[in-house]
């Protein structure tokens, strides 16, 4: 008797790869100077929706369901009729490829991609290696006063983003410790979650370095959540770690520097004695809302901020921002947003625009707590990927207030987006069942092979 080989399923490599690959162009360095558009991450995520595509159409089948497909695509109703109302065709053009770029397409393709919790959480540390990278270079750049400029010396730490892009560090930084947070409150293994909350300590250096008000405070308020979701004991033990960090870096180290403070007790004093940055954000809000008061329900267009500012703003506004350091000669960067993604949206897409996208965001917080609460009472399955997705999404609701997309990290925006998207519409249902690595398509291929023998 001859006994037949056991059947073995080749190993195919992951279709998240390619997203992977775009979270480690983030690393490159910016050219000193450049005006921030597309780079290379963002060629390389058409790539992949690209490639995603490809994939859809060989399978066959349907990518996925009737209110995953609503639910990702309201956005593109209020970009499209913006897009009509552009100032110019090449302006609505660019406007819409990028507004679908970062909340429509690579968001799609990432739920596409990742396959299970596994996928998830190779994305989430490759975020966390990431922002780790760009720390490092930020705290090189402070120590040995390589930065961009701030208040006449070169010590903001930016990372690899340059001087133009001031919060492209700063949020990278922010996405990796709210991973990194969501990682270690999760129910993995012992040495990860150690591991998950060195990195989210670590990560708090460079985040204070970057003397960015909004994301300090988007942090802030997205940890207290995932604390909060986690549980009280675990929350309690957490907040106790990171009180006894704060004391070792800030007694310990000096990292409380008197720059440091001032920029802290600067938040408290936006309407007393706000700077002229505070200034120049208060007079851009009132121009964007006075746009939206203009056609209430279009907007001035997509790209249309530039071209009406003037118009609508005050005498207040100044000329534009200081730019220099890391690399860059000293110029002067003419303020083209208003700095807060909901009344950017108001000005140029109108009461419709900010419905849409507001809408997507608000159904995917809704459906990613939902399944939260499906993986606590699982016994904690997939815990750490609902507060990864969950903080994600809490974090950038938050942080638009103070700023909006714009430079070479918002591709990574793009990404996370996705990671919520996956688990808001795909990874709550299947935690509640248990994890599906599998391609449904493969799967009943072997099925069906298994059947046939």
């Amino acid at each position: 008797m001859t006994l037949a080989p056991p059947f073995h399923r080749p190993v195919r490599p992951s279709p998240v790869l390619p997203v992977l690959a775009v979270v480690a162009l983030l690393a490159l360095p910016v050219a000193p100077g450049g005006e921030g558009g597309a780079g290379p991450a963002d060629a390389l995520s058409a790539l992949v929706v690209l490639f995603c595509a490809v994939r859809l159409l060989r399978a066959r089948r349907r990518p996925l369901t009737r209110a995953a497909a609503l639910i990702l695509g309201l956005p593109v109703a209020g970009l499209a009729l913006a897009a009509l109302h552009a100032v110019a065709p090449g302006a609505g053009i660019t406007g819409l490829g990028r507004y679908l770029q970062v909340f429509v397409l690579v968001p799609a393709a990432v739920v596409l991609l990742v396959r299970g919790r596994a996928d998830f959480r190779l994305l989430a540390w490759s975020v966390v290696a990431l922002a780790g990278w760009q720390g490092t270079v930020g705290v090189h750049q402070y120590v040995t006063g390589t930065g961009a400029s701030y208040q006449g010396q070169d010590i903001r730490a930016v990372g690899t983003f340059g001087a133009t892009d001031v919060m492209g560090m700063a949020t990278v930084v922010s996405f990796g410790l709210v991973c990194a947070v969501g990682l270690a409150l999760g129910r993995s293994a012992e040495r990860g979650r150690a591991l998950a909350a060195c990195c989210a300590l670590a990560l708090a250096v460079p985040l204070a370095l970057s003397f960015s008000r909004g994301a300090w405070i988007a942090t802030a308020v997205t940890v207290t959540v995932q604390l909060a979701l986690a549980g009280l004991r675990r929350a309690l033990k957490a907040g106790a770690a990171v009180l006894a960090a704060g004391v070792v870096l800030v007694g310990g180290f000096g990292v409380g520097t008197a720059m440091l403070q001032e920029r802290f007790d600067s938040i408290t004093q936006v309407t007393d004695a706000p700077d002229q940055s505070v200034t120049d954000r208060y007079t851009m809000w009132a121009a964007a809302v006075d746009m939206w008061r203009e056609r209430p329900l279009t907007g001035v267009g997509l790209k249309g901020f530039p071209e009406h500012r003037d118009g609508h703003a005050s005498l207040a506004l100044s000329s534009g921002s200081d730019i220099a350091g890391a690399g860059a000669a000293y110029r002067r960067q003419p303020l083209l947003s208003p700095h807060n993604m909901y009344l950017l949206v108001l000005g140029e897409q109108g009461l419709t625009g900010l419905l849409c996208l507001a809408g997507s965001w608000l159904a995917l917080l809704v459906c990613a707590l939902r399944g939260l609460w499906r993986a606590r009472a699982a016994g904690g399955r997939g815990l750490d990927c609902a507060l990864i997705a969950c903080g994600l999404l809490v974090w950038q609701l938050v942080d638009f207030a103070y700023a909006d997309i714009g430079g070479p990290s918002t591709v990574l925006t793009a990404v996370c987006f996705g990671l919520v998207a996956w688990w808001a519409l795909v990874g709550a249902e299947r935690s509640a069942c248990g994890d599906i690595t599998a391609v449904p398509a493969a799967r009943e291929r072997v099925t069906g092979e298994a059947a046939l023998r």
